[in-house]
């Protein structure tokens, strides 16, 4: 895992953690919006790194690793995280941990519960085939889907792609949905989701609600999964900066 920093360092901190698949470039033009109001952590989920071979290890490892940077360089304490898909459920972890204090928590359509076990297994072959084609027939899916979302997610699909391969996916996807989120810890929690993929995220909220009463959710109309940020990062950074 690597720590990039950006922004105001003499500013309150914000952590983003991308999703399964993607790099913390997807977060770039997030960070051009709020760089002057925060310092700003992204993080390189082991697996999808640039520019140098990692292993996914783990969704628990991952958010250990986050538990002490933020112990060493932040004094145990972050104003905001927001978490991606994947990023969301390493940022639940944490949460769960409850080794740090982060004082605004943002889970942007984050998996919190199991899968089946029987469905486990296919589910992630078939996103690990989806991800290879994204890598191998960008320009296929470009001429299909003509929009820039899909664009942003086969670009980044291409980035990090090489340097964890299939192992990473199909790793990242097992430890992803053969994990339960059992209890949470925080002030100030939110899930949100669209509508558009809400037939996998309103469980993952209703989950939520029933072990932490007070978290906020928030749905939004005709939105698929991650597109609120790719598509809308500044309603992102609207949000971020009134919690």
């Amino acid at each position: 895992m690597n720590f990039r920093t950006l922004g105001n360092k003499a500013a309150p901190t914000l952590m983003l953690i991308p999703g399964l698949g993607v790099s913390y470039e997807i977060f770039l033009p997030l960070v051009g919006l709020l760089e002057d109001r925060f310092h700003i952590i992204a993080v390189e989920v082991d697996g999808f790194t640039l520019d140098r071979h990692t292993d996914f290890t783990s969704v628990d490892d991952q958010a250990s690793q986050i538990v002490e940077y933020v112990k060493e360089h932040h004094a145990g304490h972050l104003d905001v995280a927001y978490g991606l898909s994947l990023g969301g459920k390493i940022l639940s972890r944490v949460l769960e941990k409850n080794e740090v204090v982060i004082d605004h928590a943002v889970m942007d359509a984050a998996p919190l519960l199991p899968l089946p076990r029987w469905l486990v297994g296919p589910l992630r072959y078939l996103q690990c085939a989806n991800v290879w084609t994204c890598y191998h027939w960008t320009g296929f899916w470009r001429w299909v889907f003509r929009s820039h979302y899909f664009d942003v997610l086969l670009d980044e699909c291409r980035k990090v792609y090489p340097f964890g391969g299939s192992k990473a996916v199909l790793d990242g996807y097992k430890s992803v949905y053969t994990n339960k989120l059992g209890s949470i810890t925080g002030a100030d929690i939110h899930y949100w989701y669209g509508t558009l993929e809400a037939f996998v995220a309103k469980p993952q909220a209703k989950h939520l609600k029933s072990i932490h009463p007070e978290a906020h959710i928030e749905i939004f109309k005709g939105l698929n999964h991650g597109q609120l940020l790719i598509d809308h990062p500044d309603q992102v950074a609207e949000r971020i900066t009134c919690l």
